[in-house]
């Protein structure tokens, strides 16, 4: 593996890589956001295993009391040029979090407009941006103070945002508008706007050359190239259904992008050619979601939304070397080298609030369509998360467990045959520790409309 100067953006934060470090060593760390635990796990990349969790507020449901203070929906991170400190972004608490990396302890908070989304250093580290997604500007934020000093305006439903090296631009990609926003950093002026296939984007990066921006479409499982230079599309690439979040390793004086495919369980590895290609497409746990590369390009880590874990690719073989438990539905990561300066560097953190989820997928009986289950045990009670796609429009489907003549929720699917839901009851058999979705089958059945539970009528049960 060649050493080389390389240019990263953790969830949309631009930093330079010194090409003398050595990574990964015990002094840096791995992080994820965990959106269902709400906390932050933190990773050895020596040993591949979990520290510990830096709990910021309590999983779910233990939540909706009205005198609840944590935060909800851990989700987006960046970290400051620095390596001092790491940005959390929670869409749940519409908040921002500061925490120390040296000794995980939460320095400040922010409290921001409708569900940020991620968010990120300027290179000299004065301001912190975050995209507002469910609104429609940035909020900058002074880092010392944490207070907001200004916002940006922009397209609707801003997803992410990063940095050109040189710190001129900033490059913002929308959740609901198909364009991308060009902002001057000095000035906080757009000043172009690009036209994309696809109104939803919730991640970009840049090349190690910063030649150009590569972005996701998760909506139609695209990728969009756009030239730094020319502030032009260059091209546009299929890369599959759920395309998620991306980052570029150098491996052996070559660069390459690893794309997580949440919706096939896969990480797709291409060259960063005028015309780019597929040379390894890499199996991985459940709905992988975000993924970050250390900074010697040797490894690349992707989160497990559904597995709760993350999965550690070799990049010289191209293959999963470890599975590393870690908090529920990890979104963002980040690999921050330098962190910690003595001592075990785990300070701070409390032990796995959470255990393992059950996979189960579920499989199309005579229709078109296709989705997942995820069954997650939070003690007294458990989550049942459904995900149903390709199915008929705007149409209510039901959902039966274990042959209950009732069923135990419904669903209406979106425009594009879309639904999305958590049922949260009591479940024990389902969700009884050692329950195998191997030894469960037609335990989940969906239905049309109102029709009554009927495993060979079914649009869908699992396998």
């Amino acid at each position: 593996m060649k050493k080389s100067t390389t240019f990263f953006a953790v969830a949309a934060t631009v930093l330079f890589v010194n090409s003398a470090w050595a990574l990964p060593t015990s002094h840096d760390r791995v992080y994820t956001a965990d959106q269902n635990s709400n906390t932050v796990s933190v990773i050895d990349p020596v040993s591949n295993t979990l520290l510990g969790q830096i709990k910021l507020g309590n999983q779910r449901p233990d939540l909706l009391s009205p005198l609840y203070k944590g935060q909800i929906n851990v989700h987006g991170m960046g970290f400051s040029p620095d390596h001092k400190t790491l940005l959390v972004i929670s869409n749940g608490s519409n908040s921002a979090t500061f925490i120390d990396t040296a000794t995980n302890e939460v320095k400040g908070t922010t409290y921001l407009g409708r569900s940020p989304h991620e968010g990120f250093f300027t290179a000299d580290g004065k301001e912190a941006w975050v995209v507002v997604r469910g609104e429609d500007y940035i909020s900058v934020i002074d880092p010392t103070t944490y207070k907001e000093t200004s916002r940006i305006q922009t397209n609707l439903g801003p997803g992410m945002v990063i940095f050109h090296p040189d710190g001129k631009l900033a490059f913002v990609v929308s959740s609901f508008t198909p364009k991308v926003d060009v902002i001057d950093v000095k000035t906080h002026k757009i000043i172009k706007k690009i036209d994309v296939v696809s109104p939803f984007s919730p991640f970009l990066q840049i090349t190690p050359d910063n030649s150009e921006i590569w972005m996701t479409h998760k909506d139609v499982g695209k990728i969009t190239r756009i030239s730094t230079k020319t502030l032009e599309v260059t091209g546009v690439m299929d890369v599959g259904f759920i395309t998620n979040h991306i980052s570029f390793a150098n491996v052996d004086g070559k660069t390459f992008a690893y794309v997580t495919v949440g919706g096939e369980n896969i990480v797709k590895v291409y060259t960063t050619d005028k015309t780019a290609k597929l040379v390894k497409t890499i199996p991985v746990g459940a709905l992988p979601h975000g993924i970050w590369t250390s900074d010697d390009g040797s490894r690349v880590y992707v989160g497990l939304e559904n597995g709760d874990a993350v999965d550690v690719i070799d990049t010289a073989a191209n293959k999963v070397i470890k599975r590393i438990p870690v908090g529920q539905a990890p979104q963002a990561m980040a690999f921050v080298s330098n962190v910690v300066s003595e001592g075990k560097g785990d300070s701070n953190l409390v032990s796995r609030v959470n255990v393992d989820p059950t996979n189960i997928a579920l499989k199309a009986v005579k229709q078109d369509g296709r989705g997942f289950v995820v069954l997650r045990n939070l003690g007294v009670v458990d989550a049942l998360e459904v995900n149903l796609f390709k199915l008929k429009p705007e149409t209510v489907y039901s959902v039966y467990l274990n042959g209950v003549d009732a069923p135990a929720a419904s669903f209406k699917t979106d425009p594009n045959g879309k639904a999305t839901g958590t049922m949260i009851a009591p479940l024990r058999q389902l969700a009884k520790p050692d329950a195998k979705a191997s030894t469960m089958k037609n335990s989940i059945i969906v239905m049309e409309g109102n029709a009554p539970v009927n495993a060979k009528k079914a649009v869908l049960v699992n396998l």
